[in-house]
């Protein structure tokens, strides 16, 4: 049997770049060669990481293509979804989708060259739409890859599907999803669609849909475990073969790795082990809002005094410091001169090693804005969560971890931030925050770590899908993967 050669072609953003490497990785483990299309900027992120995995012999590249900013009227240095500015948005998916044919011609001449296998499938993130005619023109099958949660994606496809905002004028007016055994209620607000709540980008939601709907199967980071029904209701509605690969953070077993996933760490992983060393388990809180939200001046101000009345330590992640105002630096400064002294508090000020932390045994609670990367990286240590979601999945991941899992509390969040009629200085007040924490600590007490961590049989067996797309078996796959068991316990 020839090689197999999956070429993934990720969002350039860290919620979906993430996934898609463990994933390469994962299966570069298995013996398959992977190559991770990515822009320059975004390379350098996961860099250390592929070359540690390169240097211990796993078939794994990334392949470098810069955007034409000129040519799609961006600015320069604009090429990551983290630092694109909204009005440029559209420009900058087009000129990512202008990537198809550097990229097809790269392929193919390195299999020409014999510097690598010729590809064998091509797995594109769902934002994606071009990758069709890049697998089409590679003559290779494509899955679709979503770094959300089943149950995400079959509420969102119900509601669609099914009509449930039909003749429903009020964004904010809850609504329940159809076709589900347990009682679900969203708003459009909440769960508009993907780009459906966008003026002008009606086309490009339509290309998504088409494009998903002719993929050749689908690959999502969760775990079978944690939500089996909906993992089946989607595979059985989109009527196309799925595979559960996660949680993929698993693949990074050591201190090195965890702390280099994502991007170069803020702080060093040495200096952020022996601060949570000191805590007692389970008393720390840990606070990110992944690497696009950024609290407003006021709301900042509110989540500091909340945290710092809570009484418990905490890790606070301060992600692009130069995007806060001058009064929101001017507090956090003043915060962290009070609780760093004293253990009391740490603040890193940008990205940060967060699977090393949440892995930590002093780790108690996470207050997260519910992406799911970071939801299911709670599920995967055991980790309560504190959900504050923003926009796009977050809220739907909110009521999977809340609802269903039941492994967290909300803060009372009902709107996303862009749907706000009148713009809110402060959403959640200072006394939820330290309320939310409070009621984790006393009513939640979750062996999620155990049954996630130690026992998922989610985690793909790389074989299985590999022998499904290597050279030999280029066509709509006719066999489900088969799962595996991982063991080992990632808490220090």
């Amino acid at each position: 049997m020839a090689a197999a050669h999956f070429v993934f072609v990720p969002l350039m953003a860290q919620g979906h770049l993430i996934p898609a490497v463990d994933t390469a990785l994962l299966l570069a483990t298995h013996g398959a060669f992977c190559t991770v299309v990515a822009t320059p900027a975004t390379a350098a992120r996961v860099r250390p990481t592929v070359d540690s995995a390169r240097r211990s012999g796993l078939p794994v590249r990334l392949a470098e293509f810069p955007l034409d900013h000129a040519g799609a009227g961006l600015p320069e240095g604009v090429d990551n979804m983290d630092n694109v500015p909204s009005e440029f948005m559209a420009r900058y998916f087009a000129a990512v989708a202008r990537l198809r044919e550097p990229v097809e011609r790269h392929l193919l001449l390195r299999a020409d060259e014999g510097g690598a296998p010729p590809p064998t499938c091509v797995v594109a993130d769902f934002c994606h739409p071009w990758a069709s005619e890049l697998a089409a023109g590679l003559a290779v099958p494509r899955l679709t890859f979503f770094s959300m949660c089943a149950f995400c994606l079959l509420c969102q496809h119900n509601v669609e599907r099914f009509g449930a905002y039909d003749g429903v004028a009020d964004d904010n007016a809850p609504v329940v999803v159809p076709g589900l055994a347990r009682r679900v209620e969203v708003t459009r607000a909440q769960a508009p669609g993907f780009f459906r709540d966008i003026p002008g980008w009606e086309k490009f939601a339509d290309d998504l849909e088409r494009a998903r709907a002719e993929s050749d199967g689908v690959v999502i980071n969760t775990v079978l475990e944690m939500e089996p029904e909906y993992v089946a209701g989607y595979a059985e509605a989109r009527g196309m073969k799925l595979w559960t690969v996660g949680p993929v953070a698993l693949y990074h077993r050591s201190t090195a790795t965890l702390a280099a996933r994502g991007n170069t760490a803020a702080i060093g992983a040495d200096e952020c082990l022996r601060w949570l060393d000191g805590k007692e388990p389970g008393s720390v809180v840990y606070v990110s809002f992944g690497s696009i939200v950024h609290p407003e001046e006021k709301q900042a101000v509110e989540l500091g005094l909340g945290l710092e009345a809570s009484g418990h330590p905490f890790i606070w992640v301060v992600r692009s410091p130069d995007r806060h105002g001058e009064a929101a630096l001017a507090f956090l400064r003043e915060l962290e001169a009070r609780v760093a002294p004293a253990g009391r508090g740490l603040l890193i000020w940008g990205w940060a090693p967060q699977a090393l932390i949440l892995s930590h045994r002093a780790a108690g609670a996470f207050v997260t804005h519910c992406g799911w990367n970071s939801t299911l990286e709670a599920a995967t240590a055991g980790l309560p969560v504190v959900a504050w979601p923003h926009f796009t999945d977050q809220f739907l991941n909110a009521k999977m971890a809340v609802e269903v899992l039941g492994i967290g509390v909300g803060v009372g969040v009902e709107e996303p931030l862009v749907y706000q009629r009148v713009r809110k200085e402060i959403v959640v007040g200072r006394g939820t925050v330290e309320a939310a924490d409070t009621s984790l600590r006393d009513q939640i007490r979750i062996s999620t770590q155990k049954d996630v961590h130690a026992g998922s049989r989610s985690i793909l067996h790389p074989t299985g899908i590999i022998i499904i797309f290597s050279q030999s078996s280029i066509v709509r796959p006719t066999v489900q993967t088969k799962l595996t068991r991982k063991n080992g316990d990632a808490r220090r």
